[in-house]
């Protein structure tokens, strides 16, 4: 599993697709982590739960995620746990997926972009 950097998402934003895996209400900032200084989510992505993504086929995934097999996508989570399990679900679809470890819990603590 090959795992990106903060400093390498937040210069790639709107060219890599990247996928949220936490559950709507984290996405959207409504039911986030209390310790995170901010809410909402990594701007333009899109959010697919980990339990939806297990629900899936192969198949499932792709029309799902809406990617060519062999793209490029980023998992991220609260904690890098969640997105670590999502990514071996996205590669066994067929994408060259990384986990952003940091995920929702280092990219709230930056002065990146929120959505």
């Amino acid at each position: 599993m090959t795992d990106i950097a903060v400093e390498e998402l937040a210069a790639r934003l709107g060219e890599v697709p990247i996928v949220d895996v936490r559950h709507a209400g984290e996405y959207n900032g409504t039911a986030g982590c209390s310790c995170d200084p901010r809410q909402g989510h990594i701007p333009g992505a899109v959010n697919i739960s980990l339990d939806e993504l297990r629900s899936l086929s192969p198949e499932g995934i792709r029309e799902r995620v809406g990617l060519e097999p062999g793209a490029e996508v980023v998992a991220y989570c609260h904690t890098g746990a969640r997105s670590g399990a999502a990514v071996q679900l996205l590669q066994q679809a067929g994408y060259n997926a990384r986990n952003y470890v940091g995920s929702w819990h280092e990219w709230a603590r930056t002065d990146e972009p929120v959505a």
